[in-house]
């Protein structure tokens, strides 16, 4: 059984990033904005929409890389919703707010 991960935007501007089975993602989503688990980051920043998400054969792989996404800025995350790779490299390469090159 493959797995989904998924970013969704929350009504306060921050983003979330989990994980279901590949079959499960319509409704998690549901679930994030019915406030099923009230201890969640997500119950107090409802309404959510899904603004990325990607399928994978391996749920070992789907947990990989939601481990990996929950780790980005929020500036990487935004690129990556937009599809903009460059910008994915180029929000992995600041830190602390400076560009390391010269």
């Amino acid at each position: 059984m493959g797995a989904v991960v998924y970013m969704l935007l929350c009504a306060d501007g921050s983003y979330y990033v989990g994980s279901t089975t590949d079959d499960g993602l319509e409704r998690r989503v549901a679930e994030h904005n019915a406030g099923v688990h009230p201890d969640a980051y997500t119950w107090s920043r409802r309404p959510v929409a899904v603004v990325w998400s990607e399928q994978f054969d391996r749920i070992t792989d789907a947990i990989a890389v939601e481990r990996q996404l929950k780790g980005w800025s929020r500036a990487k995350k935004h690129a990556l919703v937009r599809g903009d790779w460059p910008g994915v490299v180029r929000a992995a390469k600041r830190r602390g707010g400076r560009d390391p090159s010269p």
